[in-house]
């Protein structure tokens, strides 16, 4: 797998796109059901594609990702070939609280810092292990907030 295997209730909400998926690579509602019954690992795999491809797909269209802590704040801009970081940090001791929407109208007493970098494996890898670790997919309103402030 490329990814990571879709659970059990993610699997659920995608079931329309699972059927089309088993469909499309020819396998029946009863080849399915006997798959399941009979070759639990032929099963897993064809689950682990469709995982494979539901993450690519997500992957492929994300262009902003957010990682917001108490005192630090980093949104990325998630381009073809490079990854553009904004970030801000605070001291513990301001009392400032970045997972709080208190904060966004007052920047003077926060670190304000941008970098950029290419890719070192595939795109798509580097944006899954970012959201494994704690980035969330957005908008880029965050991003663009943060740019201004600069």
């Amino acid at each position: 797998m490329k990814y990571r295997r879709l659970s059990s209730e993610e699997l659920s909400e995608l079931e329309k796109e699972f059927i089309d998926f088993l469909i499309v690579n020819g396998v029946t509602a009863d080849v399915w059901v006997d798959l399941k019954a009979d070759d639990k690992e032929k099963a897993d795999s064809i689950i682990d594609s469709f995982s494979d491809v539901v993450f690519e797909g997500i992957l492929r269209k994300t262009q902003y990702l957010d990682f917001v802590t108490p005192t630090s704040v980093k949104s990325f801009q998630c381009l073809a070939n490079e990854i553009v970081l904004v970030g801000l940090d605070s001291e513990v001791s301001s009392g400032i609280d970045f997972t709080k929407n208190d904060w966004q109208s007052d920047f003077s007493d926060l670190k304000i810092y941008n970098s950029s970098k290419q890719y070192k494996n595939s795109r798509e890898e580097e944006l899954f292990n970012m959201i494994q670790n704690g980035a969330s997919i957005s908008n880029g309103e965050l991003f663009k907030q943060l740019c201004l402030g600069l």
